[in-house]
């Protein structure tokens, strides 16, 4: 098995792959204060979880938005598994040219979910992942990364509704039954939900009319599958993208 790791801003996401089939995804929360020992510990009680011998884990590969981890999430994989993590960093072979500025700026998320569009999807492609922070990807017709546009996440618009300001309380991030509120619940509900998903829609009718023709769409992140159904745009939802990337980068460099 490999073990691919996707550490997050807020969560840090598993996924256990055999060949290409992806056999279970497993989340636990970001904590930069963990040692490589406690999370040892966490990875080791998923893999029981999902009945996974930790010898059984033949390599591993970690995307990284979060420097203080990677480190740390390296000595925890080699604690359990004996294996040495590969780090999605500069120099890797991921499979896809970076057209953009600073290439080595570009965070490894947005680099692995283009490489899942483009070698599971063909491209060219606008990967849409809705996680802490909402990033709109563009893979060019000869498999390339040509820029990104990030935007606030859903929970961060949600949750700094409620701590921003006076009398709005947290809410649940479903869609309410009408867009035009009539109780506070709703009427933060609808701009969250319905929001966003005008903001995605609005953002590919701007990103198409720059590329010059429509984009096949793709949506990932915890948050998309709340968010993109209510888009009219189409838009075809894969949540493990960015685990698939990883696998795919895997395979490349071992």
């Amino acid at each position: 098995m490999v073990l691919a790791i996707d550490i997050g801003n807020t969560h840090i996401t598993l996924g256990g792959f055999y060949g290409d089939e992806l056999r279970f995804v497993a989340r636990m929360s970001t904590d930069t204060q963990n040692t490589e020992h406690e999370y040892a510990a966490k990875i080791l009680n998923t893999l029981s979880l999902y009945d996974v011998k930790r010898l059984s884990v033949s390599g591993a590969i970690i995307s990284s938005v979060v420097p203080a981890l990677n480190r740390i999430m390296q000595k925890a994989v080699k604690l359990i598994c004996d294996v040495d993590a590969i780090l999605v960093a500069p120099g890797i072979k991921t499979g896809i040219n970076i057209k953009c500025d600073n290439p080595s700026s570009v965070g490894s998320d947005i680099i692995c979910a283009c490489v899942a569009a483009h070698h599971i999807y063909g491209s060219p492609s606008l990967i849409v992942d809705m996680g802490t922070a909402t990033k709109m990807m563009v893979v060019d017709d000869r498999g390339a990364f040509i820029g990104v546009s990030i935007m606030p996440g859903v929970m961060m618009g949600l949750q700094g509704l409620a701590s921003g300001t006076a009398q709005l309380p947290q809410v649940s991030l479903d869609a309410p039954p009408s867009v035009i509120g009539k109780n506070t619940a709703d009427c933060m509900k609808s701009g969250v939900v319905f929001g966003n998903a005008s903001m995605v829609d609005g953002m590919i009718d701007r990103i198409n009319e720059e590329y010059g023709r429509p984009l096949p769409v793709y949506a990932t992140g915890g948050h998309s599958a709340s968010i993109v159904v209510h888009c009219r745009h189409e838009i075809t939802l894969d949540s493990d993208m960015v685990l698939k990337g990883l696998n795919i980068i895997y395979k490349n460099n071992i």
